[in-house]
């Protein structure tokens, strides 16, 4: 079978990001001829060599669309619209697939793949890793009533074109499911994380990292991942500064985005932060099997709190509990299963007592981590959770 697959944002586990882009695309060409339509524009972030920039059997075609996550959100949009015109003209020069696979974020990417899943007559299928356009529109980037109008119709239609649709959470599935006249089609796929690459990782690397972040033994409470205006960092930065007489935690911040200035002046203020840059998946995930507690942080919006954030999957499969700010699936989940706690968004506050509560009780800390890694393990392998999609494909391929 030939799956066409359409991925703006197409990135490696040599990257600082996560991994679902590469895992898919692996999955699907270990049984099937996969063309893949995507930039190149994560190339330059690539940090490490150790996985190839593509998959062995996959025939891509990279287009020069620039795309950086400091744009503001007119150079995004451009950068939006020039991949879906780039990614249809460049699928004229692709043989006729069987299926097609697009993915948003944005939703532009997605628009692309239906429009040439819809020329070549083939059925398509939608993964719909963050919910477009309410995103961009809470977030204040779009704000013309009439975009926003045509954003929701066009967002409508995909679901109403596509023959299946994948998401990334439960609330996210709870979101389409009230806009198509067929639940069924509808599946959820978490993203999990590489349990094989976390199994991995030696104890004298941590040794070594440990005595480098946390020389005098510290309670280390961890934030990777994107210092982007929805990760609440101001709000990491004032808990920071609030246990700052606390001499046994310290913050570790891996990453970058918006909000570096601001933690590099933490870093430079606070003697509890210190400041990383971006890890590739290898080193991001030694970085969660050291930490103590990590946060998983977003501003308080709704469409927020349907995010599958992928930080949440590699703590719990470093066997680290959590703290989110959420009150969606996120919070549900460490509840249910007992591997973190929930403290509203904005609440430096009551995160900053939760902190210091947890980092006075360690044995609570060790049960949280043992149940973390347990559920990890049943729920959110990634090798296991790219079987699911990839049977999706396969499904709507032969019976559309």
């Amino acid at each position: 079978m030939h799956v066409a697959v359409f991925y703006q944002h197409y990135h490696t586990p040599d990257c600082p990001t996560a991994a679902r882009p590469y895992a898919l695309v692996q999955a699907l060409a270990a049984r099937h001829r996969v063309t893949l339509i995507a930039t190149d524009a994560w190339r330059p972030q690539r940090i490490t060599h150790d996985f190839a920039w593509i998959p062995p059997g996959v025939e891509a075609h990279w287009l020069g669309v620039p795309y950086a996550n400091a744009m503001g959100p007119g150079r995004r949009l451009r950068s939006y619209l020039q991949y879906a015109l780039c990614a249809l003209l460049q699928s004229r020069r692709v043989d006729r697939p069987d299926v097609v696979f697009g993915s948003s974020t944005p939703l532009t990417a997605a628009l692309a793949a239906a429009l040439a899943a819809r020329r070549w007559g083939v059925p398509w299928v939608f993964e719909v890793r963050d919910l477009w356009p309410d995103f961009p529109i809470e977030m204040g980037a779009v704000q013309s009533p009439r975009l926003q109008h045509l954003l929701y119709e066009i967002e409508r239609w995909l679901y109403r074109s596509a023959a299946r649709i994948v998401t990334a959470s439960p609330d996210q599935t709870a979101h389409v499911h009230a806009q198509v006249a067929r639940p069924e089609k509808v599946s959820t796929v978490e993203y999990g994380t590489e349990l094989d690459l976390v199994a991995a990782i030696r104890e004298e690397n941590l040794d070594a990292l440990r005595a480098r972040l946390a020389p005098n033994g510290q309670r280390i409470v961890l934030y990777a991942g994107s210092f982007g205006r929805a990760n609440a960092i101001p709000t990491l930065v004032d808990t920071a500064a609030r246990l700052e007489s606390r001499a046994d935690v310290c913050f570790v911040f891996a990453g970058d985005g918006f909000y570096a200035p601001l933690l590099r002046r933490a870093a430079e203020r606070l003697p509890n932060v210190r400041l990383l840059p971006p890890q590739p998946r290898r080193r991001a995930l030694a970085l969660f099997c050291l930490a103590d507690l990590t946060l998983v942080p977003f501003i308080d919006l709704p469409v927020l709190a349907t995010n599958g954030p992928s930080k949440l999957y590699d703590s719990l499969a470093a066997g680290t509990p959590v703290v989110v700010t959420n009150p969606g699936w996120t919070k549900r989940l460490v509840e249910t299963h007992g591997c973190g706690w929930f403290v509203p968004a904005a609440c430096p506050d009551r995160l900053a007592a939760c902190i210091a509560t947890l980092a006075d009780a360690p044995d609570r800390l060790q049960r949280a981590g043992a149940r973390a890694a347990a559920h990890a393990r049943r729920r959110f392998d990634l090798a296991a959770h790219m079987a699911r999609p990839r049977a999706i494909v396969e499904a709507a391929a032969s019976h559309p």
